[in-house]
């Protein structure tokens, strides 16, 4: 269910809970040995994805400088800005918004010490899209399995497109192997991240997100799995393997 805020606020999707989760390991985004070492191994393959993606939407040369210079984009639970921080190395007019306070004073130090400009916020989507906020890219990496309402957070993702506009969401298969690996693999024997920062029963599968985001007003276009190798300690696309982490691309045709 929706959660009411104060009056004059738009509805929100934010989980308390999720957020305290997040809250608690704000001070060790950038440590790549830290608690959020599983996004800093994931990030080259989710950087390679979200980027041939925009470059392929947008008509961008990736080998050119600033190549998404004039795309105004949202990474939407930003975090301390693993994925803000590349993007405005692109070129990009980033916004980074993220439900958990204490993230946002790490995403601005760290940017400011790498001599970037991104407008970090402590918001939600459904707030930005009542302010009327428009993006040409939406990135939604990781986030959807931690609201309250997956419909609603989805639906005011596609408020904030442009028509033609293009939303990257990302997120973990609801399965055994899922269980395995995301909940005893990376939580109980790695130790990766801390005990209960996820809860397989909010995974969602692949054909559940299309309807999702198809339910939201959004044309869904392609998908592709990220595959970790134990063997490399690596992490690698797949067009066939959607079994545990994947992504997705959407297109807001028109509007709706």
């Amino acid at each position: 269910m929706l959660q009411g805020k104060p009056k004059g606020q738009a509805m929100t999707t934010i989980d308390p809970i999720e957020v305290a989760k997040f809250e608690a390991m704000a001070a060790e985004w950038w440590d790549p040995n830290g608690k959020f070492k599983p996004l800093h191994m994931l990030n080259p393959c989710r950087l390679d994805y979200i980027c041939s993606q925009i470059a392929a939407e947008f008509d961008r040369d990736l080998t050119g400088p600033l190549p998404f210079k004039g795309l105004r984009l949202l990474d939407i639970g930003c975090g301390g800005g693993l994925l803000s921080e590349p993007m405005a190395r692109l070129g990009a007019d980033v916004v980074g918004a993220d439900a958990a306070p204490r993230n946002i004073p790490v995403a601005q130090a760290h940017a400011a010490v790498s001599g970037l400009t991104i407008d970090y916020r402590h918001t939600t989507a459904e707030d930005l899209a009542a302010a009327g906020e428009q993006f040409d890219v939406v990135l939604n990496m990781e986030v959807v399995e931690h609201v309250s309402d997956p419909q609603g957070y989805l639906t005011a993702c596609q408020q904030l497109l442009k028509p033609g506009g293009l939303m990257i969401c990302s997120t973990l298969n609801r399965n055994s192997k899922s269980y395995v690996m995301a909940i005893i693999g990376a939580e109980q024997v790695m130790r990766w991240l801390p005990k209960g920062t996820h809860d397989w029963k909010k995974f969602i599968t692949p054909d559940e997100l299309y309807g999702l985001i198809r339910g939201a007003g959004l044309d869904p276009v392609d998908r592709k799995g990220m595959v970790f190798n134990p063997l490399g300690w690596s992490w690698s696309l797949s067009s066939r393997d959607l079994s545990c982490n994947y992504v997705t691309t959407s297109i807001k045709r028109s509007e709706v």
